[in-house]
C-alpha cells in the first residue's frame, strides 16, 4: 500500500509536517541561526516530507501557506511570488494552448507521416528510429504527460497490427524508447516545460538574461545527443528482433483520424505564432533593439495569453475554437500550484533577508562556497548534476530544479568566474530526465507498470542513461553553455 494511503502513516507523518511547518516562527533570537532561517527551513522540510509521500496538490497550499508567516516575506509577497508570478502564468497559459492543440489531429497526424516514410519500411529498426524521433521533436513544444498519453494510444496499435505479443523485447524497447524520450524532449525548451524554467527562474532578476533561445542553442543539441545514445542503447546493446515492424500497414489507424478543418488548422497557425513571439524578440535583439526592449518587457507570458484570448475569440460554426472553462478544467493544477509554491520556495530560499545564503555561503574558510573555490569549477558541475539526476529520478522533478538549483545559485554566485547560467541550465536539464523509478514522472510510473514495460528494466536502462545523461551534460552541455550563455 503507498505510503499517502496508509491511515497510521497518515495520522503520524500528516500532523509532524504541520508543526514543522509553524513552530519555525516561535523559534526565539538567538547567537547561534537566524530564526527566519530556521523557519524556512523547517517549511521546507515539513512540505518535502509530504510532497515525497502524500501529494503536490494540498501539501504545496500549506507551503505558500506556511511561507506567509516568515516576517522577512508576508502573504502579499507570498502570493506574488507564487501565483502572481510571470512563471505561474506563463505556464498556466501555456498549457491552456497546448490543450488546444491537443484537440486536433496534428500530434497522431506527425507521428504516423514519420513511420509511414519509405525509410521506416525499410527495417524494423529504422521504423522505431523514427517513430521516436517524431516524438522527440513533438515533445519540443509539448505537455510531457500530454505528449505520452497521446502517442501511447498510436503506439499500442502499432503493437496490435504488428502483433507484438506482451513480454516481447521489442514492445519493451519501443515502451522504454517512448517513456525515455518523452522525458528527453521536456528538457530541451521552455515551451510547456516547467522544470527548466523553475530552474532558470533561481538565478531571481539575473534569469531574464536567460532567454529562450539561448536555453534551446544549449539544450537541443545536448538532447539529441542523449536521444541518439539513448536509442544505441535500446536497440543495439539491448538488441530487440524488431523484424515484425516493416512493412507494418497503418493505414487502419490513419483511417480512424478525423478530417483536419477550420478549427484544426486555425489552432495549429495560433500555436506556431505564439512560439515565433517567444523568440522573434532575440532574433532581433542586435538590428531592432527599441523593438526588442519593447517585447521584451511584455514578458513570456505574453504570448499564450493572446494565443488564448485569440482561440476563444474566433468561431466556427457559431462555436469558439476554445472555451476557457474547458481548457481550465484540463489543466495540471496539482503541478501548477507545485510549481507556486516552488517559485515561492524559491523566492524565499534567495531572500537575502532570511539569511540562508549567508549560511550556506559561510565566512572565511567555512561554508560550501569556501570549499567550491579551492576544488574548482568543474567540482562543483560534477556535484550539482549528479545531485540533479540522482534526486530527479527518486523524487519530485520540480523540487528538484528549485532546491538543487536555489542551493548552487547562493553558493556559486559569489565565485568569480563561476558561469552560474551555465550550471542552473544543467540543472534544469538534468531535473527533466526521469527515466528509473516510479515515482520520478507519470509516464515512468506507467510504462513501469505496463504489460509491455517492466520495472526491473525500466531501473537497469534508466540507471544506465542516468549515467550517459551526467556524462553528456558535463562534456557537451558544459561547452555549449559556456559557448551561448
Amino acid at each position: 500500500m503507498p505510503l499517502k494511503d496508509n491511515k497510521i502513516y497518515r495520522w503520524i507523518m500528516i500532523p509532524i509536517c504541520i508543526i514543522l511547518c509553524f513552530v519555525g516562527k516561535f523559534i526565539p533570537e538567538n547567537d547561534v541561526i537566524n530564526p527566519q532561517t530556521l523557519q524556512i527551513l523547517l517549511i521546507f522540510a515539513g512540505v518535502l516530507i509530504l510532497w515525497l509521500t502524500i501529494g503536490i496538490d494540498w501539501p504545496s497550499l500549506l507551503c505558500i501557506f506556511a511561507l506567509g508567516f516568515v516576517d522577512a516575506i508576508g502573504f502579499k509577497n507570498v502570493l506574488t511570488s507564487s501565483f502572481g508570478n510571470n512563471t505561474f502564468i506563463f505556464l498556466l497559459f501555456t498549457f491552456v494552448c497546448t490543450y488546444a492543440l491537443s484537440k486536433t489531429s496534428f500530434i497522431k497526424r506527425i507521428t504516423l507521416w514519420f513511420i509511414n516514410l519509405p525509410l521506416a519500411r525499410k527495417n524494423g529498426k529504422w521504423f522505431s528510429f523514427l517513430f521516436l524521433f517524431a516524438v522527440l521533436l513533438i515533445g519540443l513544444f509539448m505537455s510531457p504527460s500530454v505528449l505520452f498519453v497521446i502517442v501511447l494510444t498510436i503506439l499500442k496499435e502499432v503493437f496490435a497490427v504488428a502483433k507484438i505479443e506482451k513480454g516481447e523485447k521489442i514492445g519493451k524497447a519501443l515502451m522504454m524508447g517512448l517513456g525515455f524520450t518523452v522525458s528527453i524532449s521536456s528538457g530541451m525548451t521552455t515551451i510547456a516545460h516547467v522544470f527548466p524554467v523553475l530552474a532558470i527562474q533561481a538565478l531571481g532578476d539575473a534569469s531574464s538574461n536567460i532567454s529562450a533561445l539561448e536555453y534551446m542553442g544549449f539544450a537541443i543539441p545536448v538532447g539529441l545527443i542523449l536521444f541518439l545514445l539513448m536509442y544505441l542503447i535500446l536497440f543495439f546493446i539491448y538488441k530487440p528482433d524488431a523484424s515484425k515492424l516493416k512493412n507494418v500497414d497503418t493505414t487502419a489507424i490513419k483511417q480512424e483520424l478525423p478530417k483536419i478543418n477550420k478549427r484544426d488548422i486555425i489552432t495549429l497557425v495560433t500555436f506556431l505564432v505564439v512560439i515565433v513571439l517567444w523568440i522573434f524578440p532575440d532574433l532581433i535583439k542586435d538590428a531592432l533593439p527599441e523593438v526588442y526592449s519593447f517585447m521584451n518587457g511584455l514578458t513570456v507570458a505574453m504570448p499564450p495569453i493572446l494565443g488564448t484570448i485569440f482561440l476563444c475569440v474566433v468561431r466556427i460554426e457559431g462555436k469558439p475554437i476554445l472555451k476557457i472553462d474547458e481548457a481550465m478544467k484540463n489543466v495540471p493544477w496539482p503541478s501548477l500550484i507545485m510549481c507556486a509554491a516552488t517559485l515561492a520556495l524559491s523566492s524565499a530560499l534567495t531572500n537575502k533577508t532570511v539569511g540562508l545564503e549567508q549560511l550556506l555561503v559561510g565566512n572565511g574558510t567555512e561554508g560550501l562556497t569556501s570549499f567550491f573555490t579551492s576544488t574548482g569549477i568543474i567540482v562543483a558541475v560534477v556535484i550539482f548534476a549528479i545531485w540533479a539526476l540522482i534526486q530527479t529520478n527518486l523524487s519530485s522533478n520540480m523540487v528538484t530544479a528549485t532546491l538543487v538549483s536555489s542551493v548552487a545559485v547562493a553558493v556559486l554566485s559569489t565565485i568569480p568566474g563561476v558561469p552560474i547560467s551555465t550550471i542552473v541550465c544543467i540543472i534544469g536539464f538534468a531535473a527533466s530526465l526521469a527515466f528509473m523509478t516510479p515515482p520520478s514522472m507519470p509516464h515512468i510510473a506507467i510504462i513501469s507498470g505496463d504489460e509491455y514495460g517492466g520495472t526491473k528494466e525500466v531501473l537497469l536502462f534508466g540507471t544506465t542513461l542516468m549515467i550517459v545523461a551526467f556524462g553528456v551534460l558535463i562534456s557537451v552541455g558544459y561547452f555549449l553553455g559556456n559557448a551561448i550563455l
